[in-house]
């Protein structure tokens, strides 16, 4: 479960994002000031953080300059390009205006969250370990032994961490690592994969989508 930190000194607007993200599967911490939002990221490091700008004791943009290593996006009521541009070149990662779209807020939630996991040489999803430098893939501490092929393919689906990877999508992130799969092998390898994950796993993780695409559960 990812963390996101929402730090906004504004009561109803936090509890609303808050309710919103543990609606959607996230774990939730909050901050109500600059200084708060500082102790809390000594303390715990989240996945992502959401920063209002108008805060008391520090301003977001103090805050954000010293968060390192955790993205950013800063929503906030400030909508002029000029704060839009100092956030952006002051290390955020996006910019959502007040008020914004919960659909909108989500699907940058997800990108944003999807590009950091990419930069990572580990990643995490649905109790699955992947290490980049090893090329090693472990369930809850239990190895996995996969084929080049196999190892591709559960790679891309821990990085949609739970969303639909369609065929089309698939074959072309793997098409680096794994020339040899084509739309018509695809199935073959994607149901040997799934036996190997029921024999260690005692469950069945990927669902087919029907004429879409696969998804990790």
């Amino acid at each position: 479960m990812k963390t996101i930190a929402v730090i906004d000194d504004d009561v109803y607007i936090s509890s609303l994002i808050s309710t919103l993200l543990e609606k959607n599967g996230y774990r939730v911490i909050k901050g109500y000031s600059g200084t708060e939002a500082l102790l809390l990221l000594e303390k715990e490091r989240p996945d992502l953080l959401l920063l209002d700008l108008m805060l008391p004791g520090l301003s977001g943009e103090e805050v954000l300059s010293r968060t390192k290593d955790i993205p950013v996006i800063v929503v906030s009521a400030k909508d002029s390009p000029k704060d839009k541009v100092a956030s952006l070149m002051g290390g955020a990662v996006d910019y959502v205006s007040k008020p914004f779209d919960n659909d909108e807020l989500l699907a940058r939630i997800a990108l944003r969250l999807r590009e950091n996991i990419k930069k990572e040489k580990r990643l995490y999803s649905k109790g699955f370990e992947l290490d980049e430098e090893s090329r090693e893939i472990r369930y809850h501490n239990e190895p996995l032994r996969l084929t080049r092929t196999e190892y591709s393919i559960l790679k891309q689906l821990m990085i949609m961490d739970g969303n639909t990877l369609t065929k089309s999508a698939l074959l072309e992130r793997i098409s680096h690592d794994t020339p040899d799969c084509t739309e018509n092998s695809l199935k073959q390898h994607v149901s040997n994969l799934r036996k190997k994950i029921e024999k260690l796993t005692g469950s069945d993780r990927i669902e087919n989508i029907w004429g879409v695409g696969f998804r990790l559960m």
